[in-house]
């Protein structure tokens, strides 16, 4: 299993609570990274995200905010500024899903799919690269979906796709305009992960992808070594071909 030395490294990892966010918050405490446990509304399942990221790496702290609002997005780092310091490693992680027919979907879920996914991906990048470029390093990891860098849709769950080739298309223009800063900008895009709310008949090579199968890529990205590497998806599917006939 990969790993990576984290140590004086701040990350933040929105969404991260629970699930694969929280996942990725510990695997980087583990890796001596102070982390930033961001949460909208599980404030209990944070607290203890962030207790046992503190056992591992001494250094952890939950922020709270809505990541489609400019200013709570603000009010976010200020607080992890505050408590940890500038933020080195951001993963725009947090992201509605909403799998149902788009003509069943109301107008809120629709822009909520869309506004967490594509709109809190920019936000909170676009907040987290002042400090970055000024200390001439920096890590930023998006979390898209398998088959959309090919633009896949399908009537049901169409906003979430749609926001997801988005944010491969953000991941892809932030690393053209940070290739200068030290910055790398690069999407992890998971087909279904051992938690996911869905699974359809078959599986890849047998299973679904596990935390550690992400993990894998994550260290990868966030390696000192891996700076010439940006703008790039990592599609974690086991060879799923979503247009096969």
């Amino acid at each position: 299993m990969l790993t990576t030395d984290l140590s004086d490294r701040v990350a933040l990892v929105t969404g991260s609570a629970n699930g694969v966010g929280r996942e990725f918050a510990l695997s980087m405490a583990e890796a001596g990274a102070s982390v930033a446990v961001h949460y909208h509304t599980s404030d209990a399942d944070a607290r203890a995200t962030a207790a046992v990221a503190r056992e591992e790496s001494g250094a952890a702290t939950t922020v709270q905010g809505d990541v489609t609002d400019p200013d709570e997005v603000d009010a976010m780092f200020d607080a992890v500024e505050a408590d940890l310091g500038t933020v080195d490693v951001l993963v725009n992680n947090v992201g509605d899903f909403a799998p149902r027919h788009w003509e069943a979907l109301s107008f809120e879920t629709w822009n909520r799919v869309i506004d967490t996914n594509l709109t809190g991906t920019y936000l909170c990048s676009k907040r987290a690269l002042p400090a970055m470029r000024d200390a001439g390093f920096g890590r930023i990891v998006n979390v898209g979906y398998a088959g959309t860098e090919r633009a896949l849709v399908y009537p049901k769950n169409f906003p979430y796709l749609v926001a997801k080739t988005g944010v491969i298309m953000f991941t892809r223009m932030l690393a053209n305009d940070t290739k200068s800063n030290g910055i790398t900008v690069n999407c992890i895009s998971p087909y279904v992960v051992e938690n996911s709310d869905e699974f359809p008949d078959e599986a890849p090579r047998g299973r679904w992808a596990s935390f550690t199968d992400l993990r894998q890529v994550l260290f990868f990205f966030l390696d000192s070594d891996s700076g010439y590497v940006s703008g790039e998806n990592v599609e974690v599917d086991g060879g799923w071909i979503p247009e096969a006939l």
